[in-house]
């Protein structure tokens, strides 16, 4: 047997080649071949062969006593003892000398090749079933980081050797219904990217939960990026969309969250401690891992290695601290969502709640009820029950045989791309990972509801919750002349409802991004040195941490909101409407009492556009402002739309534009349009000279009903007063469409009435209204509602 049937260098494989040299050797060799010419770095190293497995078993006579392993384990016997035999066998077991003096050949012409003697190495599992679309193998076999020596080297493949029947692989392979003895092992051995001195990580071509497939998500942590894919750590993550990754000009990531990072992978000091688990000091935690540039760079590059596959990509990258190069170690194809059915959709929904009791992030969108069963190691995993809530720290492939299991799981620590949330995804499990202290909060028999169904942050609850889930088939779903499009307030759900067929976002709301994802008032930001409210300081302290200038995180925060919205149905235009708190609401903000007057009536007092241009307010609207711009003209998302609220008056309408455009945005300007409410009988009556202002309207029906009736929409007694097809509201909804379409201008509705009463969608079709925005969970029987309207017009 010649050394070319033992060893291949990774510049002779290609994707072709998986039989050969497994899934994660083969896509090495075929990146190293096919894409270096587009600037994508991948270490070089070689690759031990299937014919070398096959060679080690003979040799040792191991394919029979493997035979009555397996044989064993279907007759009944404990995984954990066929496991452990068939291990011991691999480990006592010796390397054919051809084989162990390939490897030592090969070893050392890449020491010729590197220019080091002993060259450290990563010497990494390659299944030769591993990575295909139908089984991901999520891990199943054994990496060794920093191996450095031959002897070493050697006594690692053997262990790779072994890590083929590592109990959760056999499990794995039993699932999948792999034949044990068909799968064979390659051993790769790469040069090792120094990023224990600076960082590594883990990114998808896909958003992981949701399967949207117009971004890259990357996750990255200091040190080696073991700790990212174990989930041992809580890494920064980024998103970038990909559609304007070819404009140069353009900074197209469009959300940054920085991790606690409180742990790192390092290199031990000695042969037997290759890489040991160090604490890092305060102060490093809090700085993005990655810049601009380099995030960037790894998004071209995640595009590009997608392209070359033709499906979702999963990546390993990492950063090598003496050069500052980026390095792609692993690409595989992203098996979770690929196999998911476009044509429905599962929603889920609580319809009670509970005491909160942690919170995370949260993996999928499904909700979970079960008792808790906390564990700390893989080795109490025999007191699992079925249907259970997995509660631990961490998971690592030991976990998987009872995660399958599980009703939900729970973990301290990790982010989207680790372990826990990878295999939870896999199994269709919902999982809230990274929650920080699960482990000593939740106890063990405690009845407790997961939910993922609420965006981004997934919540733990006390007690068995009343939930629903209904499936969505998107495949019946008619097409109208009228656009029927959303009304989204959390970024963290946009994703999860891009396959809709919507014509845009109708409505996007800035206050529940301010609300939800930035805490503070904007005035306290800007003027936070001369607060005088000491809770108050040290609440925005602990929120801006790493922020210097305090308004730049609302900046930050809020263009990131804006820009996942935007994202999700680019290049369909979402109508992102500026701040309209009331006074009493926006005093609830962080720092906000000190900054707004008490108001009889806040509902008719001082919001909306009347703040914009006001001495109290000008310099929070110009955050606004500087928010926006940054996503249309930095980002590039020019289907962003400005709409102005609870705008009075003419004259007030002429101060908001020129103090958008004082600001930088200004009508016109990039192709930016500005809609304004029509909320207030002024806006009607004056619609002709409003549309010489604004580009389009929007009816705000509860407001405009509130404001032409002169019912208090929240009050009780007035209730049956309060009606949106009262004759006054209608005519002047009839009126203003006119008068919009006269001056070349567009009308929509934002509202739950079409969703609740198709009468009432009947007759705004009637009338020519030309969108319609309604809640995600109600555009199907809008849609219909529509369908059914139109049809009944004359041809």
């Amino acid at each position: 047997m010649g050394e070319q049937d033992r060893v291949r260098w990774f510049e002779d494989l290609t994707s072709k080649d998986v039989a050969v040299a497994g899934g994660k050797n083969a896509s090495l060799g075929e990146m190293i071949s096919s894409l270096a010419g587009q600037g994508i770095r991948v270490p070089g190293g070689f690759a031990t062969t299937a014919h070398a497995y096959e060679e080690f078993l003979t040799v040792n006579d191991l394919r029979t006593r493997l035979g009555e392993q397996i044989d064993a384990l279907h007759d009944g016997a404990e995984l954990s003892r066929v496991g452990s035999a068939i291990r011991e066998m691999f480990l006592g077991a010796e390397l054919p000398s051809g084989l162990a003096d390939d490897v030592k050949d090969a070893y050392r012409r890449l020491a010729d090749r590197t220019g080091r003697t002993d060259p450290d190495v990563a010497v990494r599992s390659s299944a030769t079933a591993e990575d295909l679309p139908e089984a991901s193998f999520a891990g199943q076999q054994e990496s060794f980081l920093n191996i450095t020596g031959e002897k070493a080297l050697l006594d690692a493949v053997r262990r790779c050797y072994a890590s083929l029947f590592t109990d959760r692989a056999i499990s794995y392979r039993e699932h999948h219904g792999f034949d044990h003895l068909q799968v064979a092992l390659s051993v790769g051995v790469q040069e090792m990217v120094r990023s224990d001195l600076s960082g590594a990580g883990v990114m998808f071509s896909l958003d992981t939960d949701s399967g949207f497939p117009r971004v890259v998500l990357i996750n990255a942590s200091w040190g080696l990026g073991e700790s990212v894919v174990s989930g041992t750590v809580d890494p920064d993550e980024y998103l970038v969309f990909k559609p304007l990754l070819d404009d140069q000009e353009l900074d197209p990531v469009i959300s940054r969250t920085s991790g606690r990072k409180e742990t790192k992978i390092v290199y031990g000091d000695s042969p037997d401690t290759p890489t040991v688990t160090v604490d890092v000091p305060g102060d490093e935690r809090d700085p993005y891992v990655l810049d601009d540039a380099e995030i960037l760079q790894l998004a071209r590059w995640a595009a590009a290695i997608e392209k070359h596959y033709g499906c979702p990509m999963d990546m390993e990258w990492a950063k090598d601290g003496r050069t500052g190069d980026l390095f792609i170690v692993q690409a595989r194809p992203e098996t979770v969502q690929a196999r998911k059915e476009a044509a429905t959709l599962r929603s889920y929904r609580l319809k009670e709640r509970g005491p909160l009791l942690i919170s995370g992030l949260a993996i999928g969108d499904a909700i979970a009820s079960g008792r808790v069963c906390n564990l700390r190691t893989a080795a109490d995993i025999d007191r699992f029950e079925d249907g259970a809530v997995l509660v631990t720290g961490a998971t690592d492939p030991d976990w998987e045989p009872i995660m399958k299991r599980a009703a939900a799981v729970v973990t301290d620590h990790g982010g989207r791309t680790s372990h826990a949330a990878i295999v939870s995804r896999e199994l269709g499990v919902a999982a809230v990972v990274g929650t920080g202290d699960a482990t000593s909060t939740l106890t063990d028999g405690q009845e407790i509801t997961v939910s993922c169904a609420e965006g981004d942050q997934g919540h733990v609850y006390e007690g068995i919750l009343d939930f629903e889930d209904h499936e969505i088939d998107l495949s019946g779903i008619r097409s109208t002349r009228t656009h029927v499009m959303l009304n989204i307030a959390s970024p963290a759900a946009a994703f999860r409802w891009w396959r809709l067929p919507a014509d845009g976002v109708g409505l996007a709301r800035m206050e529940f991004i301010v609300n939800n994802h930035i805490k503070a008032h904007p005035m306290a930001l800007v003027h936070y040195d001369s607060l005088k409210d000491p809770e108050a300081r040290e609440q925005i302290a602990e929120l801006t941490r790493g922020y210097e200038d305090k308004a730049e995180f609302f900046v930050d925060r809020l263009a990131y909101g804006v820009a996942r919205i935007a994202a999700a149905w680019w290049p369909r235009p979402v109508i992102v409407r500026m701040s309209d708190f009331k006074t009493n609401e926006y005093a609830r903000l962080i720092g906000g009492e000190g900054f707004e007057p008490a108001e009889e009536n806040p509902m008719l007092g001082w919001r909306g556009a009347s703040r914009y241009y006001s001495e109290g307010y000008r310099e929070g609207f110009a955050l606004e402002c500087r928010a926006l711009r940054r996503v249309r003209d930095e980002m590039g998302l020019t289907n962003t739309v400005v709409m102005i609220p609870f705008c009075r008056t003419l004259d007030e309408a002429d101060q908001v534009l020129a103090t958008m455009a004082g600001h930088g945005l200004e009508r016109g300007r990039n192709g930016l349009e500005v809609y304004v409410m029509a909320e207030i009988p002024s806006n009607i009556i004056m619609a002709a000279d409003f549309a010489d202002r604004f580009d389009g309207f929007s009816v705000g029906s509860n407001d405009l009903t509130q404001l032409t009736l002169g019912v208090d929409r929240d009050s009780g007694r007035l209730a049956p007063l309060f009606n949106e097809r009262d004759p006054a509201v209608t005519r002047s909804i009839e009126s203003l469409i006119g008068a919009a379409h006269a001056k070349g201008r567009k009308t929509g509705l934002c509202g739950q009435r079409p969703s609740d009463d198709p009468e009432f969608a009947r007759f705004l079709v009637e009338a020519g209204i030309d969108s319609l925005s309604v809640t995600p969970d109600s555009f199907l029987a809008v849609k219909e509602n529509v369908a059914a309207a139109e049809e009944e017009q004359p041809g």
